[in-house]
């Protein structure tokens, strides 16, 4: 086991089973009786997921090498060589493309590959040049659902979708924050943009939490757009958006500004991880 942990750690199985998850919830959304199908286009965004973070890691060693948070990551630490990350990276991407075209046609293949291009071909790129990365990057968080709802044959036209990708989209950018306030400086050491240098935390604390707020808000808009329509679910939606707001609301009235709990960060994703799971099971409580 040990051999493997290396490789595990560049896919950052974390991040793999948010994207997973929220594939689930896009194709569920549309279509729950069909789980072999699910679980199918679930493992292949899994397997894609770790790819694109294992070419990340790649791309970014010399950067990791310089920050304390990511100075221990396989390639900086030297447990594996670039060749062998940049071998199992491109291993893993394209097993996750042959499985997306498997197991949701070619659409869904379009998509994940549009993925990998954007956050390692753009966004991997656009961090080393703007401080303000954080909102075109948010992008990639929109295509996972959009691959589950289309695998389970949705409309990518469709506004149930839409909006439902729109809170993924609005997630991401407090996620990244959140890291930013306890990790910025490192990010300045490295050689990255990062808004502690053309803001106070102070204010990034704020900002982040107006962000929040809003993203709070959004998902109240999900039964607006039938993207929920059982009673159960709808009415569960608003304790949950009420929760996350109470609970972040440190961010904002403190002087001098502390640097946030890490409890906060996982907050926001407990948050997301349970509307993910109400959505998931909405047709159920219709059936």
């Amino acid at each position: 086991m040990t051999i493997w942990m290396p490789y595990i750690a560049l896919c950052r199985t974390y991040i793999c089973f948010f994207a997973a998850c929220s594939t689930v919830t896009g194709y569920f959304l549309f279509s729950y009786h069909r789980m072999t199908g699910a679980f199918a286009v679930a493992t292949a965004v899994f397997i894609l997921s770790g790819g694109a973070s294992a070419l990340n890691q790649y791309q970014e060693r010399h950067i990791d090498a310089r920050m304390e948070r990511t100075r221990n990551r396989p390639l900086p630490s030297g447990s594996i060589t670039p060749t062998q990350a940049l071998s199992f990276a491109s291993l893993l991407i394209f097993s996750g493309l042959l499985l997306l075209w498997l197991s949701g046609g070619i659409t869904v293949l379009i998509l994940g590959f549009a993925a990998i291009l954007y956050y390692n071909g753009f966004y991997t790129y656009l961090k080393r040049a703007t401080a303000y990365a954080s909102f075109p990057g948010a992008v990639v968080g929109m295509i996972p659902p959009a691959i589950g709802w289309i695998a389970a044959d949705g409309s990518i036209v469709d506004a149930r979708i839409a909006v439902l990708c729109f809170i993924f989209f609005m997630w991401q950018v407090p996620h990244f924050w959140l890291l930013v306030l306890n990790h910025g400086n490192e990010y300045e050491q490295a050689g990255l943009p990062s808004l502690t240098t053309v803001m106070s935390k102070a204010q990034i604390g704020r900002i982040t939490f107006v962000w929040i707020v809003a993203a709070a808000i959004a998902t109240l808009a999900l039964p607006l757009y039938g993207s929920v329509r059982s009673t159960f679910v709808t009415l569960s939606i608003i304790p949950l958006a009420a929760w996350l707001i109470w609970n972040e609301r440190s961010l904002t009235g403190r002087q001098p500004f502390l640097p946030p709990s890490p409890v906060l960060f996982r907050k926001i994703n407990i948050y997301l991880f349970l509307i993910m799971s109400l959505l998931s099971s909405d047709n159920f409580f219709l059936t």
